[in-house]
Formats: C-alpha cells, sequence, structure tokens
C-alpha cells in the first residue's frame, strides 16, 4: 500500500533498531498503555513470530515509510481484530521528527482502503486521552466520530485521565 510520498510495509527484522528507539521512549508510553522497557531479545523475537495473518494473530502492524528517505516514519496496527463483527481497534504512531506534514492522514486513508477493500471490516475505532487534542484533531478531519467519553479511563501517575472513543464507518 502506498502513495506518491508514504508506503505502509510490513515488519522487518531491519526495523528492530527503529521499533526499539520507539518502544523504549519513556516520553511517548503516556499515549499508550507501556509501562516499562522492552529489551531487543523480546522484539527480535516479536518482529521473528510477527506474522500479517491478522486472521490468526487478530493484529496486523505496519511501518509508515517515507518514500523520499526510505525511513520509517511511524507504524500503524490494527488490533482486537474482531472478525465475527467486522471490526478492529486502531494505533498510530508517527516519529517526532515526520509529524505536521500530514503522513498520519495519509496512513490512514491508506489502511482505510485496505481495510475496506481486502479485510472487509465494517468499522474501526480508537480509544484516545481526552486532552490529546493533535490526535483528536487528526481523527476527527479524517471522519472518526466521537462515540463516548470514559471516565477516569487512563491512568498516568497518580491522576486519571478521561479518554474518547472514536469510531469510523467504512
Amino acid at each position: 500500500m502506498h502513495n506518491d510520498v508514504i508506503t505502509l510495509r510490513a515488519l522487518e527484522p531491519t526495523d528492530l533498531d527503529t521499533i526499539y528507539l520507539w518502544e523504549n521512549e519513556a516520553s511517548l508510553w503516556t499515549v499508550s498503555d507501556t509501562a516499562a522497557p522492552y529489551s531487543r531479545k523480546v522484539l527480535w523475537e516479536y518482529l521473528q513470530q510477527n506474522s500479517s495473518d491478522i486472521y490468526s494473530t487478530r493484529s496486523l502492524r505496519l511501518i509508515i515509510e517515507d518514500n523520499a528517505s526510505g525511513t520509517p516514519a511511524g507504524t500503524i496496527d490494527f488490533f482486537n481484530f474482531d472478525p465475527l463483527n467486522n471490526r478492529a481497534e486502531l494505533g498510530l504512531f508517527i516519529a517526532p521528527e515526520f509529524r505536521g506534514r500530514h503522513i498520519g492522514h495519509m496512513a490512514l486513508g491508506l489502511l482505510c482502503d485496505y481495510a475496506r477493500n481486502h479485510i472487509g471490516l465494517r468499522q474501526l475505532h480508537i480509544t484516545v486521552r481526552i486532552d490529546n487534542e493533535v490526535c483528536i484533531k487528526l481523527f476527527s478531519d479524517y471522519g472518526f466520530q466521537q462515540a463516548g467519553v470514559l471516565k477516569s479511563w487512563v491512568k498516568r501517575g497518580n491522576t486519571y485521565h478521561d479518554a474518547v472513543i472514536m469510531q469510523y464507518f467504512l
């Protein structure tokens, strides 16, 4: 899956160093459920065992690659894939140096097309901390709609934060 700017591709063993840096950047843990660093061994095993078969793993992680440089610019994921109800949760990460270039919006477009035309999904959903205005704007601009608010959903330090659930019908 690609356009003139980015390509969505499968994870490769050569992505180990990049994934290691991204997954272990503690400042990014506030937008994920990560609470401790990953070892290279754990990530290497993940890369070796990673399958592109969403039906067997119920998830699919893809690298967003910048076509001009051939550099990974982020990741986009399906997880909690529910084939019975034709839906999946979505995760998106754009590396700091690639933010502000509409790469997230383009990646969403490519992934939604893939979800609709190749997997047959009916809807995607995402849970976003309510104070993550940039992320909420990105998904709103793409057409995701707020479906509800989860009170005190995400704990950071000793504080609980609300989160919004957003849905997109394909």
